[in-house]
This record gives structure tokens, C-alpha cells and sequence, in this order.
């Protein structure tokens, strides 16, 4: 299978791209920038679709960057990064002579509202209370294509763990001089997925005709809450894991309106992604966070 990945050059994208040619598909990356297997987003927007039987978008400024001020500048670049991408692959797909079989798109369980008792499965409601739901219902809206000759997939992620990037990263460090702990109160839930099974349910999604509609992308462990999540790590690691990064720090690093991704937490469970018959290789924290401390 040819495959089309926007925003491939990213953690998610690097994942991706390794497993999709390990099953023997040839990967083309849309990036800003030219490269050997890679066409540039303004060819994509002027020459339109290149042949594929299938694309991704994973494009999106990473909104937890701490060196970015959380400001009007950067909310914008937030949105255009994903809603600008999504709508030149979306039109390109539409205008393709001859259309992909699947286009699959990567937003957030932020889709959901921030509970200690619901739980969400991918019918549940949500998208409309808060900067970011609404910027998934956009996101999401963006993707939607006219009629049903290409399959559409929609894939909420939860917060991404995995070697060498993703949320670990930051981490790391004050977790392996013992300085890590639960962030706010602790009690949030905290949804998770390991970088290799969201790149399998991408693959999942390409590659089985019966798979369509929004999918959550998160391990079926997903009753974890952020002290368990800390405590889990600081045992991974052999340290100790009990010094809470306080609500107010966390506010003055990211700003109150994105520090809510980090003190508020979802209870998010992968009901349809089960059903679809796809198989978790890490649905445990502990064996999750062994490996990629490994």
C-alpha cells in the first residue's frame, strides 16, 4: 500500500513510518520542508494529491511546548497548524482522480469534558466546552470528506509515552534525580497509550477495510490517574516519586487555560477500538513504561 503521511517527520510520524514500511507499504511524508521521500505542504496544496491508496495527518504544533508563551500568537498557531493541514489533505482527497481507500486523522481524547466519575467511550458526547474540544470538533470537521468512496478514520489519542520523545521526555529528568511526583492533586485520570500501539491502531485503521468512525486511542488500562501514572514511573525507574508539582507552577509555566490539559484528566476507554479486533502489545502501564526505559 502507497501511504501519505502529513506531519510524518514527528514522534508519532517516526513510529508510523518505521511499522508501515516494516509491513512492506511505501511511505511518502508531506513536511514542511523537501526531502528524498518527501513532498512539501504548498506542492500538496498546488499539484494536489500524489497517487496513495491511503492517507494520515499527524501535523500539529505541540501545544504543551513549555518554552511557548500560552498567548493569542501561539493559540492561533495551534489551530491553523492542524485545521490548515487537514484542510489541504481533505481537498486533495476530494479533487484526487482517483481516491485514497482510507484517510486516517490523529486529534485528543481533549474531545472529552474533564471528570473524576464519567467515562467516555468513542460515542460519547463532548467538543464544545472548552478552547480545546472545540478545537477537535473543528479539526475533526475539517477531515470530513463528501460521500464514501475513501473510508474515514478519526483517531483520539491520549498522551503518547515511548522512548525518545512524547511526554516522557520531559520527564525524565526530575523523575531520575527523585524529583518526580503526581502534578495538581494527583486524583485526574490520566489517559494514556504507548507510541507503538498508537502506531498500530494507525495501522490497524489503514489497513482493515471493516474499520471506520472515530476510534479512542488509548490502552484499555485507561482507569490510571496521574499519582499512579507518577508512581509507576518512579518505580520503572528504581526512585522515589512523591514530591507533587504544585497547581500553581503548573498554571505559571503553561497558563491556566492550557495547565487544564495537565491538572484535569479524562476517563477514556477504547470500546470500538477493541471491537474492531485490534490487539494492545503494551495494555499494562508497568510493561509499557519498562520497555521504553529499557
Amino acid at each position: 500500500m502507497r501511504v501519505l503521511v502529513g506531519g510524518g517527520t514527528g514522534f508519532i510520524g517516526t513510529a508510523l513510518t518505521q511499522l508501515l514500511k516494516a509491513r512492506g507499504h511505501e511511505v511518502t511524508l508531506v513536511s514542511r520542508k523537501p526531502g528524498p521521500g518527501r513532498i512539501t505542504w504548498d506542492e500538496l496544496a498546488r499539484s494536489g494529491l500524489p497517487r496513495c491508496d491511503a492517507a494520515v495527518n499527524l501535523a500539529g504544533e505541540n501545544i504543551l511546548n513549555p518554552l511557548r508563551r500560552w498567548n493569542e500568537a501561539f493559540r492561533k498557531e495551534v489551530l491553523s497548524s492542524r485545521l490548515e493541514t487537514t484542510h489541504i489533505l481533505a481537498r486533495a482527497i476530494t479533487k484526487a482522480a482517483e481516491a485514497p481507500q482510507a484517510w486516517v486523522l490523529v486529534t485528543g481524547v481533549a474531545y472529552y469534558q474533564p471528570s473524576l466519575t464519567a467515562e467516555y467511550d468513542e460515542d460519547s458526547p463532548g467538543g464544545d466546552f472548552d478552547f480545546f474540544s472545540n478545537l477537535v470538533t473543528k479539526w475533526e470537521t475539517a477531515a470530513r470528506l463528501p460521500g464514501d468512496s475513501t473510508r474515514q478514520v478519526v483517531v483520539r489519542s491520549g498522551v503518547v509515552l515511548g522512548r525518545g520523545g512524547g511526554a516522557i521526555g520531559h520527564m525524565l529528568l526530575p523523575f531520575r534525580l527523585g524529583l518526580g511526583g503526581p502534578i495538581g492533586s494527583g486524583h485526574q485520570f490520566f489517559s494514556w497509550i504507548h507510541i507503538g500501539d498508537l502506531a498500530g491502531i494507525l495501522t490497524h485503521a489503514l489497513e482493515a477495510s471493516h474499520v471506520q468512525g472515530v476510534l479512542n486511542g488509548v490502552a484499555p488500562a485507561s482507569t490510571t490517574t496521574n499519582a499512579e501514572f507518577a508512581q509507576a514511573l518512579g518505580t520503572a525507574l528504581g526512585r522515589p516519586a512523591f514530591i507533587p508539582l504544585p497547581s500553581a507552577i503548573v498554571q505559571a509555566i503553561f497558563g491556566r487555560e492550557r495547565a487544564i490539559m495537565l491538572l484535569e484528566g479524562q476517563k477514556v476507554v477504547p470500546r470500538r477500538t477493541l471491537a474492531t479486533g485490534y490487539q494492545y502489545s503494551f495494555p499494562e502501564l508497568g510493561a509499557a513504561l519498562k520497555e521504553i526505559i529499557a
